[in-house]
């Protein structure tokens, strides 16, 4: 008897035994046909299979990010590409805030592709992304609000947080908040100059995490952009 390694080598030899005869007769031939194999995992936020980590063999490593709740501070060009990545792993409860309306320029620096009607009826940020990620997956739920000073209490409970917005004192209430709870952090920010018709310009990403803190006064700037800020100004970039 063969000594298969798991069930995955077992069943890959036996469909190449048999499915060898076809394909020297039709290299077409393919006896995987990728059929719809819905969720039946309740504890799962996905309402069907991961089968990109089980195709690539990490599942193990992926369990790694089986947060209970993260939070997204901000759903614009930074935040809403974030959301799209952290969607796709097995977090249980994705926390969306901002107070902010998705407007058409929003269509052209977000993932994914609103139809007209969609963009005429100007929804709220938090709610178009939780309806439009709720196809793929439970756990999203959307906070219809800026946070400051008044209401970064808010983030309590919360396994880890992406901060992704520019506003000076509205950042420096929810680190500030992070930094008391003991939370961890990523905050990131870009710096953009148009140059002879030619961008250029930085980025930082900046981790905080309850052991290493120590960095944020020098590293997080807390200042509000400029008026003639390129990044302000062209903010669909």
């Amino acid at each position: 008897p063969v000594n298969y390694v798991d069930f995955y080598e077992k069943v890959t030899t036996y469909v190449a035994i048999l499915a060898g005869p076809a394909q020297a007769i039709d290299p077409k031939a393919d006896p995987r046909t990728f059929p719809f194999i819905a969720s039946d995992d309740d504890d799962s936020p996905f309402l069907y299979e991961d089968t990109a980590s089980s195709r690539a063999q990490i599942v193990a490593v992926n369990d790694k990010l089986k947060l209970s709740k993260v939070a997204i501070v901000g759903l614009g060009g930074s935040g809403s590409y974030i959301l799209d990545l952290v969607s796709k792993t097995p977090v249980k409860e994705i926390h969306l805030f901002d107070g902010d309306r998705f407007s058409q320029h929003n269509a052209f620096r977000s993932p994914g592709a609103p139809s007209g009607e969609t963009l005429q009826t100007k929804p709220q940020k938090v709610q178009y992304f939780a309806d439009l990620y709720a196809a793929m997956r439970k756990g999203i739920l959307p906070h219809d609000c800026y946070l400051d000073a008044s209401n970064a209490q808010l983030l309590e409970g919360m396994e880890f947080v992406f901060i992704c917005i520019d506003q000076g004192s509205a950042k420096r209430a929810v680190v500030e908040k992070l930094v008391e709870i003991g939370v961890p952090f990523i905050d990131v920010g870009m710096g953009l100059v148009l140059v002879d018709d030619a961008l250029t310009g930085i980025l930082r990403v900046t981790t905080c995490t309850k052991d290493k803190k120590d960095h944020i006064a020098t590293k997080i700037p807390f200042g509000d952009p400029k008026p003639d800020d390129d990044y302000a100004t062209n903010i669909q970039v």
